[in-house]
């Protein structure tokens, strides 16, 4: 493969994505490390709340609504499959990029954003069902950390679905160069992340708090 002095990669070549003979560290893995510590800032801010939901899980306040009427791990079970899906298909991205098959990269990102638009959209409908049965967060301290915590989750989601797309476009104007390959890593990781802390949102507030 052929690459110019400052360690661009040209379009339409295959892309590799580590260098061992390298004298310098390349620029996709020191942005790729400089994502990892935004990363590790992004787990403190889920720490700090799910040791909130420890505290606030039995902290009803003025509302008699418990944790085991709002919260059902079956209807959060649909999500989770989502998202796990989701995850998969966009590793399926990856095994493409590696291959050098732009079309494969497209085809299985497209299907990876379609799946977790239905995250999104499950997540909404079941909160829609909070509202009508009033477990809104001003009604206590439980239900207020438990909406902050699904979707500060559901934030990082809908700004992943966004930089997805906005991916899709870039991969299929401009190919796989050497930002665009920097950016695909990154939102991988970030993605990932994603469903990573699901589990932890899962496992702790679905499945605990129901008990």
């Amino acid at each position: 493969m052929s690459r110019h002095d400052n360690n661009r990669y040209r379009d339409r070549s295959p892309v590799t994505l580590w260098a061992p003979d390298a004298g310098h560290p390349d620029a996709i893995g020191l942005r790729s490390i400089g994502f990892w510590l935004y990363m590790m800032s992004d787990a403190m801010i889920f720490a700090a709340l799910f040791a909130a939901h420890g505290v606030y899980t039995h902290a009803y306040g003025t509302s008699n609504i418990t944790a085991s009427q709002v919260i059902d791990p079956v209807e959060g079970l649909l999500p989770t499959l989502f998202l796990f899906t989701s995850v998969l298909m966009y590793g399926l991205a990856s095994v493409a990029l590696k291959n050098d098959d732009r079309a494969g990269v497209v085809r299985w990102m497209g299907a990876s954003l379609g799946l977790g638009v239905l995250f999104l959209l499950v997540e909404v409908w079941e909160f829609a069902g909070l509202v009508g049965e009033g477990a809104v967060p001003q009604a206590s301290a439980f239900l207020s950390d438990f909406w902050t915590i699904v979707w500060v989750h559901g934030g990082h989601v809908f700004v992943g679905l966004i930089w997805m797309a906005a991916m899709l476009i870039q991969i299929s104007r401009e190919g796989f160069t050497e930002t665009v390959v920097g950016r695909f890593i990154n939102l991988r990781i970030f993605w990932f992340f994603q469903a990573v802390i699901w589990v932890c949102v899962y496992t702790y507030v679905y499945l605990m708090g129901a008990s």
